[in-house]
């Protein structure tokens, strides 16, 4: 039987070189000189510690921090931002999660929303992805392009097509 997964994940080296990237650029840019800025990764957890002088230059570092993750192939989706920036002392800080892995509760919104559609699949969840199966290809390509149109602020990669 036809199968396929849906999972979420971030390549740590895109990562890391997306990281790398942001910081030469920084360290070039007129508009942050004489400034503390810091990036720092957390590979293991999965964490940038994020600080900068102020609030604007905060900002700015996040947007360039997107632009070149992207460029990298990592989907904007995959940070979360959902924490606010603080000032500590002479500088502001912020810790920037990368989702990494379909939480539980995410997955089941994923089977919901294939179990919606009527689609003629089976969808189940194991550990951080869900497998989804079916008699026709055709019907694995509909899931695929129905999680693609949902709006699930999530990074979804399609793997493992079996046929």
């Amino acid at each position: 039987m036809p199968s396929f997964d849906i999972v979420s994940k971030v390549d740590a080296q895109l990562l890391d070189n997306a990281v790398n990237v942001t910081k030469k650029e920084i360290t070039n840019r007129f508009d942050f000189k004489d400034s503390p800025v810091t990036l720092d990764l957390n590979r293991k957890d999965f964490i940038l510690n994020i600080e900068t002088g102020d609030d604007m230059k905060m900002r700015q570092l996040i947007d360039v921090l997107i632009n070149r993750a992207h460029k990298q192939g990592i989907a904007p989706e995959a940070f979360d931002f959902s924490k606010e920036s603080y000032p500590s002392g002479k500088v502001w800080k912020k810790e920037v999660s990368v989702r990494n892995g379909l939480k539980q509760e995410d997955a089941k919104k994923i089977v919901k929303i294939i179990k919606d559609s009527s689609i003629k699949v089976q969808a189940q969840i194991n550990d951080d992805m869900v497998r989804v199966t079916g008699k026709k290809i055709d019907d694995l390509q509909e899931v695929i392009q129905l999680c693609r149109t949902s709006e699930l602020g999530l990074p979804l990669q399609f793997e493992n097509m079996r046929s």
